[in-house]
C-alpha cells in the first residue's frame, strides 16, 4: 500500500488519496467502510475517480460513499453527513482525501469534539465567537501572542480574537540548550492563558479552513469567526510521520530530538551517557524551523565530550540532505573549523528516509555530483533527527497558499498578493527569510504598522528587510551570533565581527533572551525590533 492510515480511534482512521489498487490491501487490514472525501479531477488525470475507488470498494466486500469536500470550506452540513456515515456504516471506517487532513478535520467536527465553545480566560474580552472581529490572528505561538500585544499596545480599543487549540505555550529557542544540559524544559513553558494577551479572546479551538470571500475563519467547535482582518500565524508543521518507523522509536533505542520539549531532556541523557560509538545528527530539506539547530546539536554534544574527554572515541556523523554547512557563506568558515576541531564527519546531499531504532539502522539517499541516488545504511548509538518541516495542512490546503504551500504573502509588506485584508508572518508565511522567533520579533512591526495603515486608509509605511538570527551555540560557552536578511546580507546588531565564537553572545542566548522573550515581545514591546531602513 503507497500510503499507511492514521488510526484515531478504534473505529475510525484517516489516509491520503488511495488508489483502486489500494483498496484490496485496506479491506486486509480489517476496515469495512470507505468515504472519499475528495472531488474528482481535484487532482488532474493522475487522481482516480470516485467511480474507480466505488468499484474496487465493492469487489473487495467494502461500503463506499462518496462526500466531497472542497479544501478549506467544510461545511456544517457535510460534517453532519460525515457523523450519519460514522454512524451506519459497518465499521472500521477509512475516510480518505488528498492529505487526510479535510478527512480529520471533518471527523473532529462530527464527532462532537468541541460542538461547544471553551469558555475564554477571565483576561479576555466580551467578544462572542460569532461576532465580527477587528482582527483575527490564527496561531497563538511566538509570532500570534508577540502581534496581538503589539497591536493592543497601539490601539488598545482594537477587538482581537486568537485562534488556538493548544493549552501550553512553548520558548521553543531554549530546546537547544535544554538537549546539552544548559537550560531546565520546565522554564521554556507556560500555560496558554497565562501569555494571552490582556483585551484579546481567546478562541480555543482549531482552524480547519478559510473563506477570505465572506471574511470567515472555519474551525473544528462552533460557528465560523468572522473578521475584518486576518493575520495567519500557526508556524509550521513538523512531519515526524514522513520517515517510517520514526514515530515508534523516538524517545529511545537511542532516537532523539531537540525538535520537541518532551525529547530534548533525552538527548542530554544520551549525551551523558556516551562514551564509545557512532553518533548521528540529521537535517532535513529545507525549509525548516531555525536552520542551525541540527548543527547546534552536534556542536553542543561534541563540546560536552570534548571535557569529558571522550570524543576521541566517538564516531560522529553529519547528514544534511543540502549541499552547504549554512546558507550565508560568510558562517561558513568559522563553522567548519569547529567541524574540523570535533572531528565530525560531514555528509551533504544525504537525507533519513527510514529508521529502525531496535536494530539501530538508519537509513539515507546520498546523491553524488552526477545526480545519482544511492541508499545507504548507518548503524548508530544514538541518533538525533530532526523531521521534515511543511506548512500546516490548514495553510497548504486553503486559496491563501502558494505553490509551495506557505500563506502567500509579499515579502516586504507581508501583506497577502491577492487578498490585501490579509497578512502573515512567523514560520507559516512565504517570505524567504530564516524561520525563526527572531524573524518574528521583527516581523510583528511589520504587519502591526502594516495592518494599522490599511485600515486608516494610508500606504503601508514598514517594509521587512528579511532579518533572521540563528545564535550557532558552536561550544559551550561560545556562540556565532549570526543575523542576517534577504539575500544573506549581514545584519548585526551590535559592532562587532559577527562570524566570530564570543562568550557575550553565550549570555545573551542563554540568560538575556528568555527574558526579553516573556516579558518584552510577548509584551508589546518592541526593543530593537524594527526592521533596518522602516
Amino acid at each position: 500500500m503507497a500510503v499507511s492510515p492514521t488510526r484515531h480511534t478504534d473505529h475510525f482512521a484517516s489516509a491520503p488519496q488511495i488508489s483502486p489498487a489500494d483498496v484490496a490491501h485496506i479491506a486486509a487490514l480489517g476496515y469495512r467502510t470507505l468515504i472519499n472525501n475528495r472531488p474528482d479531477g481535484e487532482g488532474g488525470i493522475e487522481q482516480p475517480t470516485s467511480a474507480e475507488i466505488e468499484a474496487a470498494a465493492a469487489a473487495a466486500g467494502l461500503r463506499y460513499a462518496y462526500l466531497p469536500v472542497v479544501s478549506g470550506q467544510i461545511t456544517e452540513p457535510q460534517a453532519r453527513r460525515f457523523a450519519e456515515l460514522l454512524a451506519t456504516s459497518p465499521k472500521p471506517v477509512l475516510a480518505f482525501c488528498r492529505s487526510g487532513a479535510r478527512s480529520q478535520n471533518l471527523f473532529r467536527m462530527a464527532s462532537g469534539r468541541g460542538s461547544a465553545p471553551a469558555a475564554a480566560p477571565a483576561s479576555a474580552g466580551a467578544c462572542q465567537w460569532g461576532d465580527s472581529h477587528d482582527i483575527v490572528i490564527v496561531g497563538g505561538g511566538s509570532a500570534g501572542i508577540g502581534l496581538a500585544a503589539s497591536l493592543k499596545k497601539r490601539q488598545p480599543n482594537l477587538q482581537i480574537a486568537i485562534i488556538e487549540p493548544a493549552d501550553k505555550h512553548y520558548y521553543q529557542p531554549a530546546w537547544t540548550l535544554v538537549g546539552a544540559g544548559e537550560f531546565e524544559a520546565a522554564d521554556s513553558v507556560r500555560e496558554m492563558a497565562a501569555v494571552m494577551p490582556a483585551g484579546v479572546t481567546w478562541i480555543k479551538a482549531a482552524a480547519t479552513g478559510f473563506d477570505p470571500e465572506k471574511r470567515q475563519v472555519l474551525i473544528d467547535r462552533g460557528n465560523p469567526v468572522s473578521y475584518q482582518y486576518l493575520v495567519v500565524a500557526p508556524g509550521l508543521k513538523l512531519d515526524w510521520e514522513a520517515i517510517p518507523g520514526l514515530v515508534e522509536t523516538l524517545g529511545k533505542n537511542g532516537v532523539t530530538s531537540n525538535y520537541r520539549y518532551d525529547l530534548a531532556p533525552y538527548t542530554w541523557s544520551l549525551v551523558r551517557s556516551m562514551k564509545p560509538g557512532k553518533a548521528i545528527f540529521t537535517q532535513p530539506p529545507m525549509p525548516i524551523k531555525c536552520a542551525g539547530a541540527p548543527q547546534k546539536a552536534m556542536y553542543l554534544s561534541c563540546s560536552e565530550w570534548e571535557k569529558l574527554g571522550v570524543l576521541k572515541n566517538i564516531d560522529v556523523r553529519f547528514h544534511n540532505a543540502g549541499a552547504v554547512l549554512f546558507g550565508v557563506p560568510d558562517f561558513v568558515p568559522p563553522l567548519m573549523a569547529y567541524v574540523k576541531r570535533y572531528g565530525a564527519g560531514l555528509h551533504f546531499n544525504s537525507r533519513l528516509v527510514a529508521i529502525d531504532g531496535p536494530a539501530k539502522r538508519a537509513w539515507f539517499e546520498e546523491k553524488d555530483a552526477d545526480g545519482q541516488v544511492r541508499q545507504v545504511e548507518q548503524a548508530f548509538d544514538m541518533i538525533h533527527v530532526v523531521p521534515p518541516q511543511t506548512a500546516p495542512d490548514v495553510v497548504r490546503e486553503s486559496v491563501l497558499a502558494n505553490a509551495d504551500g506557505w500563506v502567500d504573502v509579499n515579502q516586504l509588506t507581508l501583506q497577502h498578493v491577492r487578498y490585501p485584508n490579509v497578512f502573515s508572518l512567523g514560520d507559516a508565511c512565504s517570505s524567504p527569510n530564516a524561520k525563526t522567533a527572531a524573524a518574528a520579533r521583527k516581523q510583528i512591526v511589520v504587519v502591526a504598522e502594516n495592518l494599522l495603515a490599511l485600515r486608516a486608509g494610508r500606504e503601508l509605511p514598514t517594509r521587512y528587510d528579511g532579518y533572521g538570527s540563528c545564535p550557532l551555540t558552536v561550544e559551550k560557552g561560545k556562540i556565532v551570533l549570526a543575523e542576517f536578511g534577504f539575500g544573506g546580507k549581514l545584519l548585526p546588531t551590535f559592532p562587532l565581527d559577527p562570524t566570530v565564537a564570543r562568550r557575550s553572545a553565550w549570555l545573551l542566548k542563554k540568560d538575556l533572551l528568555p527574558a526579553i522573550y516573556w516579558n518584552a515581545m510577548l509584551k508589546g514591546r518592541e526593543w530593537l525590533a524594527r526592521p533596518l531602513g522602516s
